[in-house]
């Protein structure tokens, strides 16, 4: 098949980010990143589109539009909730295909009081209660249409829910669910098949997403349930379910969302490539779930990008210490950029005071092949005077000295070891 041009919108979710690094790789889908503020989609997509109006914008699918014609885009893959049933109900006018479940699935899953008005008679869902009904406190009370924990609130008084629906009018109320949380990824094909249910444990949840996350032991009542919500509502691709359990030990459905999770990435590390099989089933490839057989725990934490404004032909690099750390271990980070440059055209230098075998040493580590030049100076000399004059380059060394010395010598930044992550696109 010809390589497809997929829009991811907006780029700068947890969602996007991970459709990123699920199927930036693929040699059948080129990834665009487009977004309506500065985030960090703009950091991580190198093809990428800003400054589009925002989804309660009136512009926004006319921008949309001119962008599939513009680009030839094959596909808009939405990465919000509310996003994704916006573009599903324009899907005609945009001209391409929106990756994901039908319009009307979309709708129910955007909505909470849908979802569980929906899924009532077949699956376990919290009761709700009216604001003079309620018999005990605390309740949990979250917007009807809502994106991760924003909004959410356990109410421990009626004072409290006073101000709780002040701030937030379109809420529901439900029962307090005092067990623990967990998250079913599935995945159901063109034909309407659940081809995959795993559940995970949300051990650690920040902004309504699990930076730590764990598979469950015991599978098969999460799985139940994920059969009874594909038997009633219509998916296509990527979705998941959130279920907790209940004072009586019964598990209560949370939220169904008609996307892949944000922690999704438990299910690629064994295999399950969610967002690529969701892409593939899109264009109406048939699937099949290959999964590895091990544990796998993830823990997230906030990631940097960094764009930095220099110019550059060349990289001086030292070897102690630098390359080479405790006199055994390659610096790995440091080997990732200096491949990145060989990427970009850019010519590697070795400038080492290093006493033994270099080359030897090089060809041991497998690490020869990666420079252009090698310069080898005693130790009494001066890296300054074996740099070359008016070159635009960057020099990495764990010496300060040294670095102190370039740097008042040619004004050309410098770099230590520990800044070479800022280096990395």
């Amino acid at each position: 098949m010809p390589r497809k041009n997929i829009l991811v919108f907006p780029c700068g979710s947890e969602i996007a980010l991970e459709i990123y690094k699920a199927a930036g790789y693929s040699t059948y889908f080129h990834l665009i990143g487009a977004s309506s503020i500065h985030d960090h989609g703009e950091f991580v997509y190198e093809d990428y589109i800003g400054n589009l109006p925002f989804a309660n914008d009136s512009r926004l699918l006319r921008e949309l539009k001119e962008i599939v014609n513009k680009r030839q885009i094959d596909a808009i893959y939405p990465s919000m909730d509310k996003v994704i049933t916006l573009l599903k109900e324009n899907e005609e006018y945009l001209g391409c295909k929106i990756i994901g479940s039908p319009v009307e699935t979309t709708r129910i899953c955007l909505s909470k009081r849908k979802t569980y008005d929906t899924l009532r008679k077949t699956i376990n869902v919290p009761m709700e209660y009216e604001r003079d009904s309620i018999l005990r406190y605390p309740v949990f009370a979250k917007p009807d249409i809502g994106y991760g924990s924003k909004g959410t609130a356990i109410i421990n008084s009626e004072e409290e829910l006073c101000i709780y629906l002040e701030k937030y009018p379109n809420s529901i109320i439900t029962e307090y669910l005092p067990g623990d949380e967990y998250t079913i990824d599935c995945f159901t094909n063109k034909e309407g098949e659940l081809l995959y249910a795993a559940a995970r444990k949300r051990n650690r949840i920040k902004c309504g997403i699990s930076v730590n996350t764990t598979f469950v032991g015991e599978q098969a009542p999460f799985i139940e349930i994920a059969n009874k919500i594909n038997e009633k509502i219509k998916f296509r691709g990527a979705w998941f379910a959130q279920v907790k359990y209940g004072e009586d030990g019964e598990l209560y459905l949370l939220e169904t969302a008609a996307r892949l999770g944000g922690s999704s990435a438990l299910s690629r590390a064994k295999g399950i490539n969610s967002a690529l099989l969701t892409l593939f089933d899109a264009f109406d490839f048939d699937v099949k779930i290959e999964k590895n057989d091990y544990d796998v725990e993830i823990d997230r934490s906030m990631d940097c990008k960094y764009h930095l404004e220099i110019d550059y032909d060349v990289v001086y690099v030292d070897y102690d210490d630098c390359l080479i750390l405790d006199s055994k271990k390659i610096n790995t980070e440091l080997v990732r950029f200096l491949y990145q440059c060989i990427n970009n055209q850019k010519s590697i230098i070795l400038l080492s005071k290093h006493i033994g075998d270099l080359e030897n040493e090089l060809l041991n580590y497998r690490l020869l092949s990666l420079f252009d030049e090698i310069i080898r100076i005693d130790r009494n000399q001066c890296k300054a005077d074996y740099i070359k004059e008016n070159t635009k380059f960057i020099f990495i060394d764990d010496s300060f000295a040294e670095r102190q010395r370039i740097k008042d010598k040619f004004l050309m930044p410098v770099f230590s070891p520990e800044m070479v992550e800022c280096l990395i696109n």
